[in-house]
């Protein structure tokens, strides 16, 4: 494993360095990977994502971390929790499997679980938000299996793939994450 920060059973999250730059744009530029993500309507080169990774960890409301596969240590995808805030103890999720022959795999529901486990276990954060298209199915069963719950719709929110489309909320507390754990 390469500098491992969380680990988990299938996966390990480490730090995003310059030599992830190139596998990084590659994914920000597939409109199969961008589907899902409210970013990806304008290319984005790598000077760009430079300027974004050297950037990550200079900002204490952001924490943002690769997903690598334990067994041949390939960079998969990214997680993060952003917009921290540290008085309320909230934090908003944000997950990317970029590589696409590991989608629908299991792979992002472990990142999400191992995410949370250190949102609600190291951080001492109480409440985990995220937004997710209506229509992206498989990322909703996902969070859903982590103990997300549909909190509200914003109808119409956002212009995706020729239509106007609803972004739903979800949300977990830390008293249901230690529920769903066995430990409330």
């Amino acid at each position: 494993m390469e500098n491992p920060f969380l680990v988990g059973d299938k996966i390990y999250f480490r730090g995003l360095e310059l030599d992830d730059l190139d596998k990084l744009v590659s994914w920000i530029n597939d409109p199969e990977v961008t589907l899902f993500l409210t970013m990806g309507r304008i290319p984005l080169n790598s000077i760009r994502e430079e300027e974004w990774v050297r950037n990550l960890y200079k900002n204490q409301n952001d924490i943002v971390m690769g997903i690598v596969l334990k067994d041949g240590d390939q960079l998969i995808g990214d997680i993060g929790l952003h917009k921290i805030d540290w008085v309320s103890r909230e934090g908003t999720l944000g997950i990317m499997i970029g590589e696409k022959e590991y989608q629908n795999k299991g792979y992002g529901t472990e990142a999400v679980l191992l995410m949370l486990n250190y949102a609600f276990e190291v951080l001492n954060l109480n409440r985990i938000e995220l937004t997710v298209f209506e229509f992206n199915k498989r990322a909703i069963r996902c969070y859903e299996k982590g103990g997300f719950t549909l909190e509200g719709r914003l109808r119409e929110k956002i212009y995706k793939d020729g239509m106007y489309r609803d972004v739903l909320i979800m949300s977990i507390l830390k008293d249901e994450w230690k529920d769903k754990k066995g430990e409330g």
